[in-house]
């Protein structure tokens, strides 16, 4: 047995061991996880065939090479990520077992940069040794490198069992885990929760209301701009009404223009954050002095992916593809479920039965997110489009 195979066998056993309580667990709905409306734009996969893999890389994983990417990644004996906070999703673990389970260092820059500075550093650092080699993408960001050439292609061994609408008909990018926008709360500043984007407008919430990150590069906060679209009258298709919201929130003295970070939650300077929910219910555990609630807004629920891309010109091409093996693997998936976000491949992870019971138990009636919505490739392209010449001007 290899050491990264005694390392796995020790991670299962610990993780059926673990008594994992609700609070410490993802709050989820099973059956949400595969109710996804989102296609797989057409455009996007034909730009994506500009990029192959340099020639001797693999293009695709399998059982037969992946000895062979195993001995490569360790030869090369390091990986550079971008923009991975390790409370996001859980990557402290997932990149603290991966570096455990190969002997690889990760160097992770950036941690709190946005999808836009991802990308920008894959175009500024090429030919450089600090240039990442994988990056974490909203899609508008992960489709836009795509179109612009920045990807090389690789599917991974398990490629076949993620849901067809999360990923790139090539291997350019493939989503990871999603999660649906929130409304989080520090209820000691907070008396009355708000429950719905129109509560949000209410006079008691004055000078509280922040959203992660500015939706001109971050996909977090594009997410929140079609959220409130939803919760007032918009569409996937048309974000105008969530960009109008804001512009409103602006007006009526409720908005900060302060973007949330954990520092913010945990100070009390931005009480209200519309952000991921599996940031949101990670910092009710992170931060209980500041007793953060949070809840899914009535009128409105956005949910959205991120994307994982390889970085076509990235120093460590090995390490790369190891990497996106390590992350789909069933191992990597039970870290993201761990971590308060759904994996792209929990369907087939419930249907062989290897997720623990304690995890199964810990998830939520799926009432919770039975009216999610998703947006297409095009959607996000547009909304990007639509936010990026107004949002200057509207928000300024």
């Amino acid at each position: 047995m290899e050491d990264y195979e005694e390392q796995e066998v020790e991670f299962w056993r610990k993780l059926h061991e673990e008594d994992i309580s609700r609070g410490t667990m993802l709050k989820r709905s099973a059956a949400a996880a595969f109710g996804l409306t989102v296609l797989g734009g057409s455009s996007s996969a034909l730009a994506a065939t500009r990029v192959r893999s340099a020639a001797g890389l693999p293009s695709q994983g399998t059982k037969a090479n992946f000895a062979t990417i195993v001995a490569n990644a360790k030869k090369e004996g390091h990986l550079n990520t971008i923009a991975l906070p390790p409370d996001w999703a859980n990557y402290g673990e997932m990149m603290s077992t991966f570096q455990k389970k190969y002997g690889i260092k990760i160097t992770n820059a950036n941690p709190d940069g946005s999808s836009a500075e991802e990308n920008q550093a894959v175009t500024s650092l090429k030919g450089d040794s600090r240039a990442p080699d994988v990056v974490d993408d909203g899609p508008a960001f992960a489709i836009a490198g795509a179109a612009a050439g920045l990807w090389a292609h690789y599917k991974v061994q398990n490629y076949n069992t993620i849901p067809r609408n999360l990923k790139n008909t090539y291997g350019a990018w493939t989503g990871d885990y999603w999660g649906a926008i929130s409304i989080g709360y520090n209820a000691n500043l907070v008396s009355t929760p708000p429950t719905s984007w129109q509560d949000l407008l209410k006079p008691a919430y004055k000078g509280q209301v922040a959203l992660n990150g500015s939706p001109l590069t971050s996909g977090s906060a594009v997410a929140g701009v079609f959220a409130a679209a939803l919760g007032n009258g918009g569409s996937v298709s048309n974000v105008q009404a969530g960009i109008d919201f804001f512009a409103k929130l602006k007006s009526v003295g409720n908005w900060v223009p302060v973007q949330s970070t954990p520092q913010t939650v945990a100070s009390g300077q931005t009480p209200i954050s519309i952000d991921w929910d599996y940031l949101n219910l990670a910092y009710g555990k992170e931060f209980p002095s500041a007793n953060w609630k949070t809840t899914i807004p009535k009128d409105g629920v956005y949910a959205a992916y991120y994307c994982q891309a390889i970085n076509a010109t990235g120093p460590h091409p090995w390490a790369a593809r190891l990497w996106e093996e390590f992350c789909y693997s069933d191992q990597g998936q039970l870290i993201w479920l761990k971590g308060f976000s759904h994996p792209a491949r929990f369907a087939d992870l419930a249907a062989r039965k290897v997720i623990p019971q304690s995890l199964l138990t810990a998830l939520p009636p799926a009432a919770l997110y039975s009216k999610v919505q998703f947006a297409s490739n095009g959607q996000q392209t547009a909304a990007k489009n639509l936010i990026a010449a107004q949002w200057p001007v509207k928000m300024a």
